[in-house]
């Protein structure tokens, strides 16, 4: 499958449609509900990207979200379990980095938890290392902090290709 992807704005339907699936299977493999206090909005998303298969379903979700650092965060990464293992994970994350890129950002950060050792494997295979925990999640027993410094040149790389 060769999802196309787009931005899209955080309140479509779609959005919240994905967003309330990813809740539901994290509440599911947690037994607990959402216990996010620190939830990304329509206000403090970067970017909000919608994966789409050739008929034009949804499947897969993912957002940048702005840290006052001057680094960003990857916030509701989420795919559809029948698009799991296509390659949708894969095209939403580089196009968040390349997001990230153009913006001239150093580090991505991004918190899954210790239950999701499927998205653990598919972040540090794709260059992500584990890291301290950072704001809310720092000590967080559940959480499973990582980043990535997105080099120089794959900044330079990035935003040429993108024609900045």
């Amino acid at each position: 499958m060769t999802p196309t992807i787009s931005e899209e704005p955080w309140d479509s339907a779609d959005g919240e449609r994905l967003r309330g699936a990813m809740e539901a299977e994290l509440a599911a493999r947690y037994g607990i509900p959402d216990q996010e206090t620190d939830k990304p909005t329509a206000q403090d998303v970067d970017v909000f990207l919608i994966a789409r298969d050739a008929a034009g379903g949804a499947a897969g979700c993912g957002a940048l979200r702005l840290l006052s650092d001057g680094t960003a965060e990857i916030k509701r990464m989420y795919v559809t379990p029948e698009a799991r293992g296509t390659g949708v994970a894969t095209g939403i994350l580089r196009m968040l980095e390349e997001h990230a890129c153009r913006r001239r950002l150093d580090v991505l950060h991004l918190t899954t938890g210790v239950e999701q050792p499927d998205a653990i494997r598919f972040y540090e295979r794709e260059g992500y290392e584990r890291t301290e925990g950072y704001g809310p999640y720092a000590g967080h027993p559940l959480a499973v902090c990582l980043a990535r410094r997105l080099t120089r040149d794959e900044n330079d790389n990035r935003s040429r290709a993108a024609g900045s």
